[in-house]
């Protein structure tokens, strides 16, 4: 089974996954463009029994931060823990997206992803 670690930059904090996760996006949303300090986040979604943590967060909004570097890194719920890639130690990470959300704040410079499922805003479930 694959095992992808990642952490902060400080070293801190760091994160385990296990396996395939169960979707993979990018987000161009005004909480994602302000957390991110970019024009999108770029996470993966794991079911939350796949994940470990160890050492120190704090929350804000539900989105786990390293209080030592500030390190944005992961967010969890009773079912799910979603990651920004961008905290893996491995780069590249070989993980595509398959959608993006919040395409209608896009920056007209970035191109749609091809083959990558477009929402205006978040993601229809069921």
């Amino acid at each position: 089974m694959v095992k992808r670690t990642g952490g902060c930059r400080c070293g801190k904090v760091k994160f385990s996954v296990e396996g395939e996760p169960s979707r993979i996006g990018i987000c161009h949303c005004t909480d994602c463009r302000q957390e991110s300090g970019s024009a999108f986040t770029y996470f993966g979604v794991w079911p939350v029994g796949k994940f470990t943590s160890d050492g120190e967060t704090t929350d804000h909004e539900g989105r786990r931060f390293c209080p030592a570097c500030g390190c944005r890194l992961f967010a969890t719920d009773q079912d799910e823990a979603e990651i920004k890639l961008g905290s893996l130690e491995d780069a590249p990470t070989g993980l595509a997206p398959t959608y993006e959300l919040w395409v209608k704040r896009r920056e007209p410079w970035v191109k749609p992803l091809e083959g990558a499922e477009q929402f205006d805003e978040d993601r229809q479930v069921g």
